[in-house]
């Protein structure tokens, strides 16, 4: 940038000074001439050549057109004279001359831009420009710093992408000008932080897919405002809190429904193999242990301090943990940050003595902890599913312990859970350090409402993502949700389209219920990733294939024609009445066998790259209902042989899944599948000796569908990363 320019540097740009500022980044931008009188606009228009455009400049312009100081095809002298005088009159003293530009035609108009986000920082924009902008809001965004690759697929995340092609016999739009249109952008951002927004409007194509810049604003920033974010914590200092051997309860209570005593309670059912010590004031005996008066009592190293009692006596606590040599406190009480002014000042105050005293706390306002492979369950709520690969953080507790429930439920093994609180000290940002490098966890989900510190969420979740996948249901995304958020967390939360591009940005799967959180983690964590998005469908009757092979369609997922070999296969093995087609319906036959064979076929077939299976699994229920019939209506048929009966299709159904476990093993596809029926022994999950891999069965089928379409776009992102 010039010398002069620099000295420009105010506010606002005018409109060419903005232009000869991105034309350095290589913008496309529209010829044009700053005249300082009528007479020289004149003599401009004729040099370029009528039609032309007269606009006013000034810094202190803005919206020119909705004050009609911009004048469009003028033809002669006379008219660009009588358009000068008008603009004079209607700008008065903002006036700093005119712009002359060509008259430039063309339908197609885009807009780019960029500004900077108070969480996240310098975003890059593009999508539907011109007068739609506002109406339609057909934009997408990506935070800068772009590769090639981010701004390409900023062209295809619009709605109005066919725009880009040929259009009504005009030409495809030059891309790889627009690409670079916005790598320009995110250079610019990177290069002059003191410039606040960027915006392109429109930028206009051409007939024959010429792309140019003809308006442009830039903002510059006073000096921007510093956050003051939370200092990172260590990722082996986040998990020495999950593998405490000792625990102190301040707070423990005798009485049933405190929380001193459900979390106690609640440790030691759960079969805590470390040493528990109630620490209470009154002293006596709880749960049968002994309770100390204070910590200094406690005749034991404490690896973890457990605080349940009010608010405004914790800060009291750390000198006396840092005296005892506690370095890990979980902060339970609530009455902090979620309350207000004095509540964020006691949090604030919290923080500050226990970082003195090189304290971690976590929390507060928090359910508690969980690290099942330790068998410790600290939580309010007695929930305890079997150890396994998915760590799940919760900005809601009470969400996180139903999830949790739901995990115990199904089967699903869960590598460790915190309810992270109002996130005082331990940050989202910092749980996702500790998961990357911790090697049990396999699958990473996240309830997030807000975060601390947008732009390391990003690249921790961007870094995180390329070795395991994150799933993420995010809350407070309408204005009254947004406004629980706040209310709940103490914390601000992002526009949550930017926060949407950021989850796309950095490979984070984002789902939209809470259910989706474990239907994803029982997928990752228990089958092998798709190399693509052809599936074969197998069913066991007709509608369920076609509702499925929709759902597909739905959520981009391919169902391809099977090739006259596979069919010649199928033939030997269906009725000759099967429909020869995908999906395979097996048209309701009772042939143990042939879903075993069926999907034997299928997985050989280097036509597709997952197979869903419905209504294989389940039928032990229909078969049981129909014996109970059988017996109340038939005494030709006895107890022993309906029985046998019952145990048959149990058997089967045992079989089926390790035989779906062996394949997925051998053929390296996942394999989905959906329950006919659901009963009390259902689970999501059901686990194979030896075997990295788990059968995996829904009960619905879109649940199966979205399972293996989020696999897919996860994929997807490990192929660009």
């Amino acid at each position: 940038m010039s010398v002069e320019l620099r000295k420009k540097l105010t506010k606002t740009l005018t409109e060419n000074e903005a232009k000869q500022l991105l034309q350095e980044f290589g913008v496309p931008v529209v010829p044009e001439r700053v005249a300082a009188t009528p007479d020289e606009a004149a003599r401009y228009a004729a040099e370029m050549g009528f039609p032309v455009v007269l606009k006013a400049i000034g810094a202190s312009l803005l919206h020119k057109t909705e004050r009609g100081l911009v004048h469009l095809n003028l033809v002669d002298d006379q008219a660009i004279r009588a358009a000068a005088d008008t603009i004079a009159a209607r700008a008065g003293a903002e006036l700093e001359g005119f712009l002359v530009q060509p008259q430039i035609s063309g339908r197609r108009e885009f807009v780019a831009g960029l500004f900077r986000d108070p969480q996240f920082g310098p975003v890059v924009m593009f999508g539907l420009g011109g007068v739609l902008t506002e109406a339609l809001a057909d934009i997408c965004f990506r935070l800068a710093p772009l590769n090639e690759e981010d701004a390409a697929q900023m062209l295809e995340e619009i709605h109005a992408r066919t725009l880009l092609a040929e259009f009504r016999g005009e030409a495809a739009v030059d891309r790889e000008v627009l690409v670079q249109t916005l790598m320009g952008l995110s250079r610019l951002a990177e290069k002059h932080p003191e410039i606040a927004e960027v915006d392109i409007n429109p930028l206009l194509v051409t007939p024959n897919g010429r792309v140019q810049a003809v308006d442009a604003l830039v903002v510059v920033r006073s000096e921007p405002e510093k956050k003051d974010l939370p200092p990172p914590i260590a990722p082996d200092a986040i998990g020495s809190l999950f593998y405490p051997k000792s625990l102190a309860i301040i707070g423990a209570s005798a009485k049933i429904g405190k929380w001193g005593h459900s979390l106690m309670v609640n440790t030691i059912s759960g079969g805590f193999e470390g040493e528990i010590f109630p620490v209470n004031p009154k002293g006596g005996i709880i749960a049968g242990r002994k309770v100390y008066r204070s910590v200094a009592e406690i005749p034991a190293d404490v690896d973890l301090a457990i605080v349940t009692i009010p608010a405004a006596a914790t800060v009291a606590l750390i000198p006396q943990f840092q005296k005892k040599g506690i370095q890990n406190v979980l902060l339970i009480t609530s009455g902090f940050g979620e309350t207000g002014k004095e509540g964020k000042r006691l949090e604030r105050e919290l923080v500050k003595t226990a970082r003195r005293a090189g304290i971690l706390v976590l929390g507060p306002n928090t359910m508690g902890i969980c690290n099942p492979h330790i068998q410790m369950y600290c939580t309010g709520s007695p929930v305890m599913p079997q150890p396994g690969s998915t760590a799940m953080v919760a900005q809601s507790g009470n969400m996180g312990i139903q999830l949790l429930a739901f995990a115990e439920q199904q089967g699903i093994g869960i590598r460790a859970f915190c309810g992270s609180g109002n996130e005082a000290m331990m940050t989202i940002e910092d749980y996702l350090d500790g998961f990357e490098v911790d090697s049990l966890t396999r699958t990473v989900i996240l309830y997030v409402e807000s975060v601390k510190n947008g732009r390391r969420f990003f690249e921790s979740a961007r870094r995180v993502g390329k070795k395991k996948p994150i799933v993420l249901l995010k809350g407070g995304q309408s204005l009254a949700g947004k406004r629980a958020a706040e209310s709940h967390t103490g914390a601000m939360t992002s526009d949550n389209r930017i926060f949407n591009a950021v989850c796309r940005q950095a490979g984070i799967i984002k789902v939209e219920r809470p259910m989706d959180l474990l239907d994803l983690a029982a997928a990752f964590s228990s089958l092998p990733l798709p190399a693509g998005n052809r599936v074969a469908i197998m069913t066991l009757g007709g509608g369920w294939g076609v509702v499925t092979a929709d759902l597909c369609a739905e959520f981009g997922l391919d169902v391809p024609d099977l090739t006259a070999s596979l069919i010649a296969r199928l033939d030997r093995l269906l009725p000759s009445y099967w429909s020869r087609s995908n999906p395979i319906d097996l048209v309701g036959e009772r042939d143990l066998s042939l879903p075993l064979t069926v999907l034997d076929e299928l997985m050989k077939w280097d036509g597709c790259d997952a197979v869903i299976n419905l209504g294989i699994l389940g039928r032990r229920i229909m078969v049981k209902r129909f014996s109970e019939s059988v017996l109340k209506a038939d005494p030709d048929y006895s107890a022993e042989f309906i029985g046998r009966l019952n145990r048959q299709y149990l058997d089967f159904e045992d079989t089926y899944i390790k035989h779906i476990v062996s394949l997925m093993d051998h053929y390296q596809k996942p394999i989905f599948g959906v329950s006919m029926l659901p009963d009390e022994k259902n689970q999501t999950l059901y686990r194979v000796a030896d075997s990295p891999f788990k059968g995996v069965f829904y009960s619905t089928p879109e649940r199966a569908v979205q399972a293996y379409a989020k696999m897919v776009e996860y994929k997807h992102f490990l192929n660009r990363a």
